[in-house]
């Protein structure tokens, strides 16, 4: 029993340039969105936009998670993991670049789309990876991959302000399409070394037994904890830079509160990853839940420190968020039914959690500041820990 465990616990040579190359994929994931929030008031001023038209370039990406959601499972099945995650990275990398330097507001949005195809295809391709090679460490994996992520997201919260003050916002936001080039050349070594676990194909008895799980209250319970979790991420993500600044706080300062919350996710993801490994994760859920409704009180409260509510929100935030990700693994035994799990709760919050930066944006048009706009997360926040309790495990 100990040497299996210990056995588990060590990862061979192959895994080990596998995780290297899910890291570097995920580190590449975010940036495109994230490097948004600091840029946000030049790119409105730039291109006379509304608060509501400029919350599109988040707005967009969260939405084709969701929608490109559906086709990826039946993408890989078809062309193969590696052709579908190359073509993501190469198109993400691409779009960022156009993007930066766009003459008009139809080519940024045009150029933002490319960036949300290439996010939401290559992000989707994740459960059904981790559930063929890692099927026995999951949360685990899913935890290293949330921390890769937060990891990407504070380089480039951090650094964009920064960049933005000296280089000004083209190459500010262009900048990031590197990593996504330094994802594709990981992969192709992964490629090379033939590290990754294919799915195999399933008969049509296993296929009826994997359809996407409309009818199965608690996928949808899942769906819409993940939509709360990613509602209030992305809402902080792109309006809390802009906030600060508002008030008076430099470009560079208000990047830097962003980072700190980029950074404390971070933290989280991998905590929660390591501790929470029971099948009946609701204690967990609930905590993080708890933990990010105090924080968002706090970012509420006009005049209120950003350098504690932040963070505090981000640690709750954080763990919810890897949490999510692993609930489709835990009620799944296969990586296609794993893929279409994850496909239905990636489509499901993502399409929600897209209305959270433009209803924000709206308030913001309408009212002239962004005290409304957090209010409402502190509702959504207490709504994710009321849904927490109805997660119960699956009976195996």
């Amino acid at each position: 029993m100990n040497n299996g465990t210990s056995k588990q616990a060590r990862f061979s040579p192959g895994e080990w340039w596998l995780v290297l190359a899910i890291v570097l994929v995920a580190i590449g994931l975010r940036p495109g969105i994230v490097s948004m929030g600091p840029a946000l008031p030049a790119i409105i001023d730039a291109f006379r936009l509304s608060h509501a038209m400029a919350s599109m370039m988040t707005a967009i990406p969260d939405v084709l998670m969701g929608a490109l959601a559906l086709p990826t499972p039946w993408l890989v099945r078809k062309f193969g993991v590696n052709k579908v995650l190359m073509v993501a990275l190469g198109l993400l990398s691409i779009s960022i670049f156009i993007r930066a330097f766009a003459g008009n507001s139809s080519l940024l949005i045009g150029a933002t789309v490319g960036v949300g195809a290439g996010i939401a295809v290559a992000g989707a391709m994740f459960a059904g990876i981790v559930k063929a090679s890692f099927a026995s460490r999951a949360a685990l994996i899913m935890g290293i991959y949330a921390t890769a992520l937060s990891l990407g997201s504070t380089l480039s919260a951090g650094l964009t302000g920064w960049l933005l003050q000296s280089t000004g916002w083209r190459v500010a936001i262009g900048i990031w399409a590197v990593l996504g080039v330094i994802a594709m050349i990981a992969w192709w070594c992964v490629i090379r070394k033939s590290v990754v676990t294919h799915p195999t194909a399933v008969s049509a008895k296993q296929a009826t037994g994997t359809r996407l799980p409309f009818r199965t209250p608690v996928a949808w319970m899942i769906a819409l904890f993940f939509a709360c979790v990613n509602f209030l991420f992305y809402s902080i993500l792109t309006w809390t830079a802009a906030m600060y600044q508002e008030a008076g706080m430099p470009a560079g300062e208000a990047g830097a509160v962003l980072a700190s919350f980029t950074f404390c996710f971070m933290l989280a993801s991998p905590i929660t990853g390591m501790f929470s490994r029971n099948l009946d994760r609701r204690s967990w859920l609930a905590g993080c839940s708890l933990v990010s409704t105090i924080g968002i009180v706090g970012m509420a409260t006009p005049g209120a420190w950003p350098w504690l509510w932040v963070p505090i929100t981000a640690f709750g935030l954080g763990g919810a968020f890897t949490l999510a990700m692993t609930l489709p693994l835990d009620h799944t035994h296969t990586p296609d039914a794993a893929n279409r799990w994850n496909a239905f709760v990636l489509t499901v919050g993502y399409l929600i959690a897209a209305c959270g930066p433009f209803i924000m944006g709206l308030m913001h048009d309408r009212s002239g500041d962004f005290v409304g706009g957090y209010q409402l997360l502190v509702v959504v926040s207490v709504l994710m820990l009321a849904l927490s309790a109805m997660l119960k495990p699956p009976r195996y």
